[in-house]
């Protein structure tokens, strides 16, 4: 069994921002598994499929950013799921360009909230896709710019690399190994 989590804040005026670029790969997600169903389980939206014959879940917390690993630590223990093997978490990533993905298997929360919940639930050993959202260029108004919507130059870029990274978790699924899968990120 495999648990896809998204990060990203719940409500209408979230959607679409830069910080909710997770939830919009497991929107991607959900369309390639033919996941439709999303339940409002474990304070958050938990979508199920059968992939290959493996149970895939696809999370979005709705407990806001700073508390996501509030709802992935309920899923990770009631499933049984082991951290390291079964937990792989997309959110975004101001540190990298716009459209340029990361895979790591641990590491600190480089300042993400998000990052940081998590880890002080289950340690710093699970997968990270990072997607790149740019920096903000006021260092004064970094909520402003995590927060904000993409330009319409940027939401073409954003767009092609949402379909790009839902084929790397694909990818992840189908047990393509993460060597492999860094090597085309880098390439991007």
């Amino acid at each position: 069994m495999k648990l896809v989590v998204g990060l990203g804040n719940p409500g209408k005026e979230y959607e679409k921002t830069r910080h909710n670029i997770g939830f919009m790969v497991i929107d991607k997600l959900s369309d390639k598994l033919k996941v439709y169903d999303f339940k409002e389980k474990f304070n958050g939206l938990l979508g199920e499929a059968n992939y290959k014959g493996e149970k895939v879940l696809l999370l979005k917390p709705q407990t806001y950013m700073n508390l996501s690993g509030n709802s992935i630590i309920q899923v990770i223990n009631f499933y049984k799921l082991n951290v390291e093997e079964d937990l792989i978490v997309v959110y975004d990533d101001m540190s990298l360009p716009l459209g340029k993905l990361r895979i790591r298997e641990k590491g600190s929360a480089g300042g993400h909230n998000g990052i940081k919940s998590i880890i002080s639930h289950m340690g710093d050993k699970f997968l990270r896709v990072k997607f790149g959202i740019g920096q903000s260029q006021d260092k004064d108004k970094i909520v402003d710019f995590v927060i904000g919507r993409f330009s319409k130059e940027e939401e073409e870029e954003v767009s092609k690399v949402l379909v790009h990274t839902s084929d790397i978790i694909m990818g992840m699924l189908d047990g393509v190994s993460l060597d492999r899968l860094m090597q085309i990120c880098n390439k991007k």
